[in-house]
């Protein structure tokens, strides 16, 4: 990949890093709902076992694609505040772990929004739920 002719602004490079860490939370707040419900529906078993099978179903659980896709607690809720101010036509930086890109806001409805890659020459859209993906607005970076 080629490197940028302009460095990241400051609040992007620190969301590019903070998006893999808020990963990392939503896996810890799986394995302490899960640890919650078995503690719950077996109540005799030792905490220590009950850490290791929750630990279990949290890896087992991140292999399954659908699944990790889907549990965002933490990291849906952050995308959903850093978008709500977008509204079409506005620019903002589709942000993932390791980097970031430039996009243009087509369209908005609730919680999906469709983005447009601005260096790409494809005039397709990109449809995405605002809370699987960190969409920082240009004007905040």
């Amino acid at each position: 990949m080629r490197s940028p002719l302009r460095p990241l602004p400051a609040p992007v490079e620190r969301w590019t890093t903070a998006a893999r860490a808020l990963r990392w939370l939503d896996a810890l707040a799986a394995w302490l709902a899960i640890w919650g419900v078995l503690a719950i529906a077996l109540p005799s078993a030792s905490d220590v076992s009950l850490a290791a099978v929750s630990a279990l179903v949290v890896v087992l659980g991140a292999l399954v694609r659908p699944l990790r896709a889907r549990w965002r607690p933490l990291s849906g809720v952050v995308a959903l505040m850093l978008s709500s101010r977008l509204a079409p036509g506005d620019h903002a930086w589709y942000v993932r772990p390791g980097h970031a890109e430039r996009v243009l806001v087509t369209a908005r409805h609730r919680t999906r929004v469709v983005i447009v890659r601005l260096a790409d020459e494809g005039s397709e859209g990109l449809g995405v739920r605002r809370t699987r993906v960190l969409l920082v607005p240009a004007d905040f970076a």
